[in-house]
Parts: structure tokens; C-alpha cells; sequence
């Protein structure tokens, strides 16, 4: 392995999700030689198309809307695909009128608090727009090792070659090998949760609304709004229950959405129809002790799921990493002329700009998710009181808002 041929460029990213394509896009549009590196890249993301559709719905904040038109994709997007949301409901779970939070996009004098997409839509515009980007080259492989010099890092593939970069970026997942390998440990706690995800034809409209309830054993269900009628859910559960919702015919479910808060879903979505196969996944939440690493000298950042993952019920994972993205972007295009790019001051920036918006975010995620699945009585009095008093709070849901939102800096 030692003796392979070594080529060199600017920056390589490892890891093929929208984080990583995001990344790897935004570095070569900033005239660097990069490169990006994921077993799966030659298969080109197809173009969603039909009334079906797919399985992983992402919303996406303002400030990823901000960054993917900075990467001058967003208006590539098909935004027949795309579901603004102006309203969110939030329901606690006693059944209660006054236990509810309403969060408006008129109130808070924003177009829209979001949009509902799918995964799909992004990577495949991020696929074209990377076609054409000459200073980006993809290598579908799979990463054997990687070491760390004083100039930066070498990668070793599993195709025999090896390559040389200023800069590495991790965007490799929950799991990172990368992270791994240059001693960054994680703090992890399993939720003993799994999300229940699929699609749904509806008979009421939506009337571009996210709807959340919070249910006495500690479920959350959310229904995203989608384009023509349609909802995407998120049923955060038990890995047992979650194994046995999949197992669920048409007309079960139908007797499922009957029962959930007292036949509330219903009542504001109609009669829901399948229109996907529903999946699982487990949920837990990961905060890496660094961003940058290897501690001695960094030549590493992490961003995305290598670097945090947290409970869905806020729906902000996606949008987090992407800020990652977009604070690596603007620090590496600032930088002094006289700094390398894996120049410590420069990935010690990085890492202060993230840990507050990171740790912001898993705290408040990691408490609402306990808070609910919380038992007792006096819980569960305080949970639902405390939504209606911020719901009372002009100035909280404002506060609320802004950090949903995100905000990013590119001038």
C-alpha cells in the first residue's frame, strides 16, 4: 500500500449523501481541486418523476434554501416537487384545546417556514450541477485507510491508489470510519425509538400545514405536507410497535389514524391512503467530542451525521449539516492568502462557529423528546401547559422561528 501512486488536489470529501455533494459542489465552485469519494457515486440519482413520492422527505429550512442557491442549484430544483409550509400545529397529548402550539410564516413576516422535498430532488440536481463542475472529479470507491502528515492528509483506496489533500472532509455518516480513525470520540445515546416513514394520499387539503402530536406512551406522530393532496409521516416509536405498523394492511392503518389522538388525524386530513412502502429506521442521538480533528494536528472536518445526529421531531438534521456546510464554505473563501487550508486558526474557526448552533439544537431536541415520552402526571401537566404558554408568547414562538430557520452568512 505504501508504495502507490500518490496523486494530489486541494480537498477531498468522503461520504456521497446531499451533505457531502453539497460540500464537494461548494469547494470546487471555489476554484479548489477537489474531489469527492463514496462507493456508490457512478449511479447517478434518478429524477423523481410521477405521483409517487420517495421514501426519505427532507424539510428544508430558509438557510438551506440560502445555501443551495448559493451553489446556484435551487432554481434548477423541479419546484413542482416542492411544498412550501406556512403553518405548523403542534398538539400535546392530552387532548386538550388549550394544549397546542400554532406556528405561523405570516406571523412571523416570512414566506414560508420551510419546504417539504424529497432527497432525490436535491441529489439529483446536485448530480448534474457536479458534471459540469471541472474542478470537481468524483471516484466511486470505498476508503482503506487514511493518514496524517504535517501538509495534510493521504487516503488510501481499496482500488490501490492513494491521494494527497490539504484538507479532508468526513461527511461519511453516523458511523464514520474517518472519524474513527483519527481518534474523535462520540458521545452516543440510543432512543430505544425507531421512525416509521410513508407517504399518504389525503382527502382534506392540507392547506400547506406540518401537523406534530405528541401521544401519552411517548409516540410522536408528524404528517408533512406535500404537493397534490399528499402527506408524508413520521411516527417516531417503540422498535416493536414500529415492527408491527409495517406489518399493517390498508384498512389497518385506516383503524391506526382512528385511534391516534382520538381520531384527530383524521379529522384534519381526511381519509388517508397509502402511497408508498412504509420503512423503519432506528433513532438515536450522536454529537462528536470535535469537529476537527486529529487533536495534535488538525487536517480533518467533520460535518453532517459524522459530526451530529438527533431526534427527527424537530425535522432540522438535514438542514444542521447543510449549515455545516455553508460555515466551511464562507471561512475557507475568507481566509488570509498566507493560510493553508487545513491551517488550524482556520478549522479551530469552523469548529467554534458550529459547536453553539449544534449544541442549541441537540439540547433542545434531546429534552422535548424525554419531556414527552415522560410518564408521570406532573410531567406530562407541565409538557402541555408549557405549549400553551408559549403559544400565548409572541416573543418565544418568534424566538422559536428564527432558530428554525437558521442563518447563514455568504457575503
Amino acid at each position: 500500500m505504501q508504495s502507490a501512486k500518490i496523486r494530489s488536489a486541494d480537498v477531498v470529501v468522503i461520504g456521497g449523501g446531499i451533505t457531502g455533494k453539497a460540500c464537494a459542489l461548494g469547494l470546487a465552485q471555489l476554484g479548489l481541486n477537489t474531489i469527492e469519494i463514496a462507493p456508490d457515486l457512478s449511479q447517478m440519482a434518478p429524477a423523481p418523476q410521477g405521483s409517487q413520492w420517495g421514501q426519505r422527505i427532507y424539510a428544508f429550512s430558509p438557510s438551506t434554501q440560502k445555501l443551495l442557491a448559493h451553489l446556484q442549484i435551487w432554481d434548477a430544483l423541479d419546484h413542482s416537487r416542492l411544498q412550501p409550509v406556512r403553518d405548523m400545529q403542534i398538539y400535546g397529548d392530552r387532548g386538550e384545546r388549550n394544549d397546542q402550539l400554532h406556528l405561523s410564516a405570516f406571523e412571523a413576516g416570512t414566506p414560508q417556514l420551510a419546504w417539504i422535498g424529497e432527497s432525490n430532488l436535491i441529489e439529483y440536481t446536485l448530480d448534474q450541477a457536479s458534471r459540469f463542475q471541472n474542478k470537481l472529479e468524483r471516484i466511486s470507491d470505498v476508503l482503506d485507510k487514511i493518514e496524517v502528515d504535517a501538509n495534510g492528509a493521504t487516503l488510501y483506496l481499496q482500488n490501490g491508489n492513494a491521494i494527497h489533500a490539504q484538507l479532508v472532509v468526513a461527511a461519511d455518516g453516523a458511523n464514520s470510519p474517518i472519524r474513527s480513525a483519527i481518534g474523535i470520540t462520540v458521545s452516543l445515546e440510543n432512543y430505544s425509538q425507531s421512525a416509521v416513514v410513508a407517504n399518504w394520499t389525503c382527502t382534506y387539503p392540507h392547506l400547506e400545514t406540518a401537523f406534530q402530536w405528541f401521544l401519552p406512551g411517548g409516540d410522536i406522530v408528524a404528517m408533512l405536507p406535500l404537493p397534490n393532496k399528499q402527506v408524508s409521516m413520521v411516527w417516531s416509536t417503540s422498535p416493536e410497535h414500529a415492527a408491527d405498523l409495517l406489518k399493517l394492511d390498508q384498512a389497518q392503518w385506516q383503524e391506526q389514524f382512528r385511534l391516534i389522538a382520538n381520531g384527530a388525524v383524521e379529522k384534519q386530513l381526511g381519509e388517508l391512503n397509502l402511497n408508498s412502502t412504509p420503512a423503519a429506521f432506528p433513532l438515536k442521538k450522536v454529537r462528536a467530542k470535535r469537529f476537527i480533528g486529529p487533536e495534535s494536528a488538525p487536517k480533518v472536518v467533520l460535518i453532517g451525521d459524522a459530526a451530529h445526529v438527533m431526534h427527527p421531531l424537530a425535522g432540522q438534521g438535514l438542514n444542521l449539516g447543510l449549515r455545516d456546510v455553508a460555515v466551511l464554505l464562507n471561512i475557507l473563501s475568507k481566509r488570509e492568502s498566507f493560510r493553508s487550508l487545513s491551517d488550524v486558526v482556520l478549522l479551530r474557526r469552523y469548529e467554534r462557529q458550529r459547536q453553539g448552533d449544534t449544541s442549541a439544537l441537540l439540547w433542545v431536541t434531546d429534552k422535548l423528546k424525554k419531556l414527552f415520552s415522560a410518564s408521570g402526571n406532573p410531567e406530562r401537566q407541565l409538557r402541555n401547559w408549557g405549549l400553551g404558554l408559549v403559544n400565548k408568547s409572541h416573543f418565544i414562538k418568534q424566538r422559536l422561528i428564527e432558530r428554525a430557520l437558521g442563518d447563514i452568512d455568504f457575503e
